[in-house]
């Protein structure tokens, strides 16, 4: 008897849906840094595990948008938790419940699916009764199905997460193979890896002003070798300094950071070129947010 559920991941920005996604999986299909609004569109990754598979969507983390790109995350979240059979409702470890927290959890009511609240980085507490304080918070406004502590960091308690949901699967056919990882095309895989390592290696103006567009991915004949030419854009003329650096120093560290998690992913060496462009206020252009795939 085989058993699936469509389960969301939800939460504020940076708190760690992706990282947890990712130690779920096993594999990483989402990008990570410490700045906050990574992800930027549902990312979905398939865990099976015996008779049983759970399909997760990674949502955009919940803020109040102020660009139009802004509105197409917290519309990806909203169609994230349409439909669902279970939520994975990610917070930190301690603080106050965040209107935005609160925001959520009255959207998820209406669709009345349960929810499992994970408490993640609780490798960063010191104080353990922060954490009761933050669980009694959270469980007097709502009534979840379990409430997990967690770090994704350390791998701690991310299989107790996974037990609890796989208590609310149903009876099913498995809607992928199940050797699925996950739906994202390898263009975008290879576009995020890049901008992940600018996210990571640029200064703090930069980031969100980024997109990356694949232009080229296609492997040689003798197949051991693939192409990939990509095209960073970003809004000002500083920024495009910013990420080629001196002499293009910059480029060629993200460029080479990128190829390796590429040779990594897809298990062959891969030729990396990459170019910057700027294309002012692309976050509130329309056509351009659908031209890189982000609506």
């Amino acid at each position: 008897m085989t058993k699936t559920a469509f389960v969301a991941i939800v939460g504020c920005p940076n708190v760690g849906k992706s990282s947890l996604l990712n130690r779920m999986l096993g594999q990483k299909v989402a990008i990570v840094t410490q700045k906050p609004q990574t992800t930027r569109t549902k990312i979905m990754g398939v865990l099976t595990r015996g008779e049983t598979q759970l399909v997760f969507t990674d949502t955009p983390g919940y803020h109040r948008p102020k660009t139009k790109l802004g509105e197409k995350m917290i519309k990806a979240v909203g169609e994230g938790i349409t439909g669902i059979d279970a939520c994975l409702f990610v917070t930190e470890p301690e603080g106050e419940i965040r209107d935005t927290e609160l925001e959520l959890l009255k959207r998820l009511k209406n669709e009345k699916a349960p929810v499992v609240l994970a408490l993640n980085k609780i490798d960063t507490i010191r104080q353990k009764e922060k954490m009761m304080e933050k669980i009694l918070a959270f469980t007097s406004v709502y009534d979840f199905e379990a409430v997990v502590p967690v770090s994704a960091l350390k791998n701690e308690g991310v299989d107790t997460i996974i037990e609890e949901l796989e208590k609310l699967t149903y009876e099913s056919v498995h809607f992928f193979p199940d050797d699925t990882l996950t739906d994202q095309p390898e263009r975008l895989l290879a576009a995020e890896m890049i901008r992940e390592k600018i996210l990571l290696l640029c200064d703090k103006e930069v980031p969100h002003g980024v997109a990356v567009s694949i232009e080229k991915m296609r492997e040689r004949p003798s197949g051991d070798i693939m192409d990939v030419e990509a095209t960073i854009y970003c809004e000002k003329d500083s920024h495009k300094g910013i990420i080629i650096g001196k002499n293009g120093s910059m480029l060629k560290k993200v460029s080479t950071r990128a190829r390796e998690d590429m040779e990594s992913f897809f298990q062959c060496k891969i030729n990396l070129q990459c170019w910057v462009k700027v294309k002012e206020g692309w976050r509130n252009r329309e056509g351009l947010i659908h031209n890189f795939g982000l609506d």
